[in-house]
């Protein structure tokens, strides 16, 4: 018999409801929850294939101590005496926690009490540090609160919706999906997309804006001087709510030839900008990452608010400023204090009277007096040995953190490493002193909220597999160990809950933002039974409206708005060594570091390997032809990554992606190649601006295989590996060949001795073929060239899956090229139904003129949706051929 439950979406910071269905075999099928107020149903291709990555591949199922099995005894017992002798030996600052927006509010609560308040160090930050924190120190400055003002609905009643920073159709596509779906009902709306690059997100906007790097500051500062000489400002909403704008609006002054050098853009197109801002009511400004991920990102948040601010436009129905989160759980982690400098329930950490108030609530020995180390600096004291024992805790920081190499080589030098994960390997637990095998999505209990403030449940629904547990478990047995067991004394999720909910209220009088204090005396089966709920809901009160600041109230203690001077000036930190600008960020089916991603055939079939997307200029200048392989060099690192030529990318701008790490490529974490700058307010790396030198990497031989079984050892140039239906797919290039290819695929694919390949080898073009078989089926087929390889890779990934019990089936995949009948379908553009290039634009030319009427046709981009953009490019594309 069947069962559903209803649970939250582990990926970014939309929270989508989902509804797992597990039969009696423990198979299990996800969908959307048309119930939840985040989705709606809908789902992204991510959310779509849970249900793919739930396998036990590669999981941590015991605690290990030195790489040796141990019991969870023995592994707390020593995380607490290192952790005891430690700070005895060295004091509290001597120790620190890197936790994740992946842990559930309740480990979070955990993590932070037992750090700022019985530890008694500030040293808990968060990989939020990476995403988020220059909209909370933003938020901070000019709310006196980390309030976001609105919600999810704004973006669906605006008449303007100003996307900044924000790849919105492929970062959090569900909410691009709404938008679309709202512009499509209401064709007046109007879409701005400011960002160098020209992603997917460009598809429904009626203006892009190709903005230099770090060129925001400079254009909303003139957009605020634009509209404080204009109708649109709001006179009686400054006077009575805000104070500083004649000094922030001193500062914004900008001429126009400095706003064009600043900006890249033409006036024509900042004139259009600034004219729909000002003659447009009902504004929301969406900002992410490019906002966010920068040296100026807090003062790109408040160059934002600052404009909203002088025109009203704030807590209003359709109208406001809205950080786009990336974790799911970001959110949470900022309400119980999971960043360094603040303190739990949104209290800060620099005032007296809110550490007094926590260690009151917590019967705490001492609280943290100080903010603790950001992430950046939290391993450069790793590196430095000022940090001499960390945990580190659901996330990656040898992939994600800049200056990676850096980073790692900190950890190896570190006297005493814990990593709680799901995973055995990955690139941070190799330098793990103790493994703590955690529980994963679908195991877990627990709360997130999500980008608009909505607290939503995570349950579990599979059985835990081996010794894994919760997070917050593993916290609380060493506190209890460490001696302070009376205030960990936790026996579920929902107890955390209720004492959380219960700090929110305490002493809390409407003066804090922060309060779900009608949660404090939860009951188990009511935490079971939660519904998805927006903050604030005090207790004894009926809550609050769901949008701040419509009318004032801001929580600075005279109860204005800050506006918020910000400078204009843009970083320039290209040089002669190295020319070019690098971006990094996501892609539309990978997540993080692939540790879940990366399990699921259908999510690597859109992009299997990393990346450099580079304008079509840039690479005739520098010999790079279309599929060439790329070294990407900066003071700090190199990567070797597959050319993608495109004119979406400007013309001295990168853009590689973030996830792949050792396990996935040869040399392809990206984040080592940026350099540790951060914004000085909110210690946010610079992600999106770092500088770098491309060259042609020579190889003497690519290739390409698909095999049943995963190979090892790889010791080449360049290779990347990722799953695929019935087996896995490998890219790879080497300077020098091995001189047994036969050899190098038994060892490495692990083939019995007694089976013998059929292929061929041309000399003069280097081309060779080599493929391998079991009975009927193919184990390893390998593509051997000169240059990069001409194979149908789709097609060859499904002989994996097929039968070859024809000698002539045999020959023909050695050829590389499917048969008439059997038509090669293309790179894959749809992941939900598999959909490829080829057979969409067969599609068009057997009379499809439309996205819908391709969906209808093939089956593409009627799911998630999130393939919808790239669909439209290949019809117009087609359409446009067939009209010269």
């Amino acid at each position: 018999m069947e069962r559903e439950v209803k649970t939250t979406c582990p990926y970014c910071g939309v929270g989508c409801g989902v509804i797992a269905a597990v039969d009696d075999s423990g198979g299990v099928a996800v969908r959307g929850d048309g119930d939840h107020p985040a989705n709606f149903g809908r789902l992204c291709s991510k959310g779509s294939a849970l249900a793919e990555t739930l396998d036990l591949d590669g999981r941590l199922l015991h605690p290990e101590i030195g790489g040796e099995q141990a019991g969870w005894d023995e592994a707390l017992d020593l995380v607490s005496e290192r952790f005891v002798q430690t700070i005895a030996e060295h004091g509290p600052d001597s120790v620190a926690f890197y936790v994740s927006g992946q842990l559930l509010t309740e480990d979070y609560y955990v993590a932070n009490k037992l750090m700022k308040g019985f530890i008694g160090s500030g040293n808990i930050d968060t990989n939020s540090r990476l995403c988020m924190s220059s909209s909370v120190a933003g938020h901070r400055r000019a709310f006196g609160s980390d309030t976001v003002p609105g919600c999810y609905e704004d973006l669906e009643l605006a008449d303007l919706v100003v996307i900044t920073g924000s790849n919105l159709a492929w970062c959090h596509p569900v909410l691009y999906q709404r938008l679309a779906a709202a512009k499509a009902a209401r064709p007046h709306m109007r879409v701005v997309v400011i960002d160098p690059r020209r992603t997917m997100t460009a598809d429904i906007a009626d203006l892009h804006l190709a903005i230099r790097p770090d060129g925001d500051v400079a254009l909303f500062n003139a957009l605020f001087a634009h509209l404080a000489a204009s109708a649109a400002l709001d006179h009686a909403y400054v006077a009575a709510h805000t104070s500083g704008f004649a000094e922030a609006l001193a500062t914004a002054a900008i001429d126009e030839a400095a706003l064009v050098r600043a900006t890249g853009l033409e006036p024509s197109e900042i004139a259009a900008f600034f004219h729909l801002f000002e003659t447009t009511e009902k504004v929301v400004t969406c900002y992410s990452q490019g906002v966010n991920q920068s040296s100026v990102g807090t003062d790109k948040v408040n160059a934002i608010i600052n404009c909203h601010l002088a025109t009203g436009r704030i807590g209003r129905p359709g109208m406001g400023p809205f950080s786009l989160t990336g974790q799911p759980n970001a959110m949470g982690g900022r309400e119980v204090g999971g960043l360094a400098n603040m303190l739990a329930a949104h209290m800060d950490i620099e005032k007296a009277g809110h550490r007094d108030q926590v260690r009151r609530f917590w019967g705490a020995p001492s609280i943290a007096t100080k903010p603790g180390l950001k992430a950046v600096d939290m391993f450069g004291a790793v590196a430095d040995g000022r940090i001499k024992a960390i945990w580190i805790m659901a996330t990656n920081p040898v992939v994600s953190m800049p200056d990676a190499d850096a980073v790692e080589a900190a950890l190896e030098a570190c006297p005493f490493v814990v990593v709680s994960d799901v995973l055995r390997e990955t690139d941070t637990a190799r330098h793990a002193h103790v493994l703590l095998p955690s529980l994963g999505w679908g195991e877990k209990d627990g709360t997130v909220t999500n980008s608009e403030r909505r607290v939503s449940r995570q349950r579990g629904f599979l059985t835990v597999p081996g010794e894994a547990r919760a997070d917050w478990w593993q916290l609380a047995e060493v506190a209890r160990r460490m001696g302070f067991e009376g205030a960990f004394a936790f026996a579920s999720p929902a107890e955390i809950f209720a004492e959380h909910a219960g700090l929110s209220a305490f002493e809390n009088d409407g003066r804090r933002d922060f309060d779900i204090g009608a949660h404090a005396e939860i009951a188990a089966v009511d935490y079971d039974a939660l519904a998805p709920f927006q903050w604030p809901q005090p207790r004894g009160g009926p809550g609050r409206e769901t949008r701040f600041f419509a009318d004032g109230g801001f929580f600075h203690a005279d109860g204005r708005a800050r506006f918020v001077a910000a400078e204009s000036a843009v970083p320039d930190r290209v040089s002669e060594d190295f020319p070019f600008t690098l971006n990094t960020g996501r892609v539309r089916d990978h997540w993080h570091t692939m540790t879940r991603t990366g399990k699921s055939a259908r999510l690597s079939a859109h992009l299997a390997e990393p990346f450099a997307e580079i304008h079509p200029r840039d690479a005739t200048d520098l010999g790079i032809a279309a599929a060439d392989l790329v070294v990407l060099e900066s003071p700090h690192g190199s990567a070797i990554v597959r050319a993608l030529i495109t004119e979406r990318q400007a013309r001295g701008n990168l853009f590689v992606p973030m996830h792949w790490n050792d396990q996935f490529a040869a040399m392809a974490r990206i984040d080592a190649l940026v350099p540790p700058v951060t914004d000085p307010v909110s210690g946010q790396p610079a992600s999106k601006n770092a500088a770098v030198a491309i060259c042609r990497f020579s190889a003497s031989t690519y290739g390409f295989a698909v095999s049943a079984a995963k190979p090892s050892g790889l010791d080449l140039d360049y290779w990347a590996v990722a799953r695929a239906k019935g087996g896995w797919r490998l890219e790879l290039a080497v300077e020098a060949a091995p001189e047994d290819w036969i050899g190098w695929c038994r060892e490495t694919f692990g083939l019995p001795r007694d089976i013998e390949p059929i292929g061929y080898a041309d000399g003069p073009t280097g081309q060779r073929r080599l493929a391998f078989f079991g009975g009927d089926r193919l184990l390893l087929a390998l593509f051997l060239a000169q240059e990069p390889v001409a194979v149908a890779r789709n097609w060859a990934v499904e002989q994996l899956s097929a039968l070859h019990a024809d000698l002539r089936m045999r020959f023909a995949l050695v050829a590389g090229r499917p048969g008439a009948d059997r038509p090669d379908p293309g790179a894959t553009v749809c992941s939900c139904f598999n959909v490829g290039v080829n057979q969409i634009v067969a599609a068009v030319r057997g009379g499809c003129r439309s996205v819908e009427a391709v969906g209808q046709a093939v089956s593409a981009g009627t799911n998630c949706g999130s393939c919808r953009a790239e669909i439209r490019g290949i019809v117009d594309g087609c359409l446009a051929a067939a009209a010269e």
